[in-house]
């Protein structure tokens, strides 16, 4: 698409009936457990930054790890930042990621269940059990909005933010949630389910207008569905159903927080196409970098410096 027909592009993803109810029952029943946040220090031999490991309790009770990282010396509440990891990565390891504690945020970074192998180490099981999948966890539970793989990430997502709201060193009232691909779909999803947040940052997010992403691009994690679907012959109309209760486009549509998205026009992993009609429905203040000759990598530091001042303006 040009990129005229990019900034008029409407998803056909429509929203199911009974979408709110099936995220207000999922988080009521997720709060029903408590969230138990147990913190540790660990030494890293940094001299400006304090690094803690964090469990709380996520979907179903079942506890979600996370890095703690926060100026060194603070004495005062802070402004946070929660994160959420890309496709495949866990939270890493404690040294990585300084950007937003040595901007002076308490950044609170999220593992994710179940993934953590591919590109960075994570250590939060997904006990669910389910059907047949192509590896990967976009087809795990797919065949059912209840048991799909992303209710439950995406409860944990939101629990982060609980979490971090719960923490002493944190101004409960100045939270924003940031991440990149997956992470940037799961930031879009928080925004749409919580209407505390101070500000959003989806950079190039993944789990955007699955009608179309599903049939245009050969890349994954997107591919997993056409492979679990060329199997599943018979289960197109079941799968898309359950796909439209995690899309980026539907909670887009709920989401008033200040937003910074990003977008490159060259990514095939996750099409300029998908990130504009999550853009394009969403409700609350919008801004968007486009990226015209680069791939998912998106912006890269740039994307990081132009969210450094979005967030400082949003959250102080």
């Amino acid at each position: 698409m040009s990129r005229a027909e990019l900034a008029d592009y409407r998803s056909t993803q429509t929203t199911p009936a009974d979408f709110a109810d099936f995220w207000e029952r999922t988080l009521a029943e997720a709060a029903t457990h408590d969230l138990d946040v147990r913190t540790r220090p660990v030494p890293t031999g940094l001299a400006t930054l304090e690094v803690h490991d964090v469990t709380f309790r996520g979907y179903a009770g079942q506890d979600v790890r996370a890095w703690l990282r926060l100026p060194a010396g603070a004495t005062a509440a802070l402004p946070a930042v929660v994160e959420y990891v890309g496709y495949g990565g866990g939270r890493g390891h404690p040294l990585a990621g300084l950007l937003w504690a040595s901007a002076g945020f308490a950044h609170l970074q999220m593992d994710n269940r179940g993934q953590g192998s591919s590109w960075s180490v994570g250590e939060t099981p997904d006990p669910a059990v389910v059907g047949p999948q192509v590896p990967g966890v976009l087809t795990r539970g797919i065949g059912d909005p209840a048991d799909h793989y992303y209710r439950r990430l995406l409860t944990d997502a939101v629990r982060a933010v609980d979490a971090a709201r719960a923490l002493p060193e944190v101004d409960a009232d100045r939270v924003a949630v940031l991440g990149s691909s997956q992470g940037g779909g799961a930031a879009l999803a928080v925004a749409g389910l919580r209407d505390d947040l101070a500000a959003v940052v989806a950079f190039v997010p993944f789990l955007c207008d699955f009608p179309r992403a599903t049939r245009i691009t050969d890349a994954y994690p997107y591919r997993e569905v056409a492979d679990y679907l060329a199997t599943h012959r018979e289960s197109v109309d079941r799968v898309h159903r359950t796909l439209a209760y995690v899309d980026g486009v539907n909670f887009a549509r709920r989401a008033t927080a200040p937003a910074l998205f990003s977008v490159a026009l060259m990514d095939a992993v996750c099409p300029p196409s998908t990130v504009y009609a999550a853009f394009n429905e969403y409700a609350g203040p919008r801004d968007l970098l486009v990226w015209e000759y680069n791939g998912h990598e998106g912006g890269g530091v740039v994307d990081d410096a132009r969210a450094l001042e979005f967030l400082h303006t949003h959250l102080g």
